[in-house]
């Protein structure tokens, strides 16, 4: 049976792509929760689909190396494992160019992250001690039906259920790709797939609950009113009337919304904000709302986001991204690691902060880019003290 490969058991099956940590950490961006389909299957290297390809992933100090297998008959075969090494079963793509492009598509290495990073850090003092830990955490640009429909299974949902979830759905609908140490790979099911009569009661077989409903009246609805391409044509219209177009699907509210149009949808200025968001906002950024809400409202989601907006510039949604990895309970360690300590002027600056709120008043419609300086002037300015 086909293994899945490791570096160490033969380099010269595998490409590689110039690529520094700094710039990407696969481990905090493939289990941070913008994508669910990605597995550890060796010490570093990690496995997922991207475009109906099986890929294996790691990583050097400055090489993103990569392995495609490229077997789409969903048979193991009777090959020893050392021969699907060397390409007689499950073989590495010869389409070398081909799938550069579509891994620097896929994390999008055209962003410079670090720059953002030195960015965000002159604007956000909390930012800058988060990010010396939580290096290389890149948005990805995922294909919009998977993100969609996986981020319908979010729903009062955790990351590992959600995991298990999503991968029932592809074994269920999806094409078989391949299968490697036991392990069935598919691809992700298409909107046909999802849309048939029959799948809500399938997938309430396999344990999705309402959200069985959500997923076949969704593709339906989209292939019904829209079309196969209205998921990826939204990629070229305006954030807002990106989000506001999602959200009349079945099952898709402002937060899902937001996640598909910054994670897949090219909106880099979309901040989900869910519970986890809100508190890191109460937080570390003292914020309050006006009438000290208690449940996640509208405006409430919509202050935050103007809030970050202003604060970090019209990439806010990937800072959110960093800050939000930063939060999980499984990334705990590296703080843990790392000793933090904040220097005295900005425990007392902290401290100054307590009992601050957030206004809202930024324009979504804006397009030049403000000066570092002055926009981190305008969040300032967005902050106003609260009476007691």
């Amino acid at each position: 049976m086909a293994r899945h490969a490791v570096l160490s058991s033969g380099a010269k099956l595998w490409r590689s792509l110039p690529c520094a940590k700094s710039e990407l950490r696969l481990e905090l961006t493939l289990a941070c929760g913008q994508t669910f389909r990605w597995r550890e299957t060796a010490e570093g290297h990690w496995t997922g689909v991207i475009g109906g390809r099986v890929w294996t992933l790691t990583q050097t100090e400055d090489t993103l190396w990569y392995y495609v297998y490229t077997n789409q008959s969903g048979a193991g075969g009777e090959n020893s494992s050392e021969d699907s090494l060397r390409g007689e079963s499950v073989t590495a793509s010869h389409h070398s160019e081909v799938e550069a492009e579509m891994l620097r598509d896929y994390f999008q290495l055209h962003v410079k992250l670090g720059d953002l990073y030195k960015e965000w850090g002159a604007a956000d003092s909390h930012f800058k001690r988060i990010s010396d830990i939580f290096t290389g955490v890149r948005m990805l640009r995922q294909d919009p039906t998977e993100c969609l429909f996986s981020f319908i299974c979010t729903s009062n949902n955790h990351i590992s259920r959600i995991q298990g979830m999503v991968e029932r759905l592809c074994q269920a609908l999806g094409s078989p790709l391949c299968q490697l140490d036991q392990t069935s790979y598919h691809d992700f099911p298409t909107l046909s797939a999802m849309a048939d009569s029959g799948v809500e009661e399938r997938l309430r077989d396999l344990g999705f609950g309402y959200r069985a409903r959500f997923l076949q009246q969704s593709a339906k609805q989209i292939l019904d009113t829209h079309g196969p391409q209205w998921l990826v044509g939204l990629r070229n219209v305006p954030y807002l009337e990106a989000r506001d177009s999602l959200r009349t699907l079945p099952g898709v509210g402002t937060k899902v919304a937001d996640c598909v149009c910054l994670m897949c949808l090219d909106k880099c200025e979309a901040v989900p904000v869910d519970t986890h968001v809100w508190q890191i906002a109460k937080r570390d950024y003292k914020y309050t709302s006006d009438n000290r809400q208690k449940t996640l409202t509208e405006k409430v989601h919509r202050d935050i986001g103007d809030f970050f907006r202003k604060l970090w510039g019209p990439y806010a949604g990937w800072a959110h991204s960093v800050l939000f990895c930063a939060d999980l309970k499984k990334f705990q360690n590296l703080k843990e690691m790392t000793s933090l300590k904040q220097p005295k002027s900005e425990e007392g600056h902290e401290g100054e902060c307590k009992g601050l709120k957030i206004k809202r008043g930024f324009d979504l419609h804006q397009k030049k880019k403000k000066p570092k300086s002055e926009r981190q002037k305008k969040a300032k300015i967005s902050i106003k003290t609260e009476e007691a």
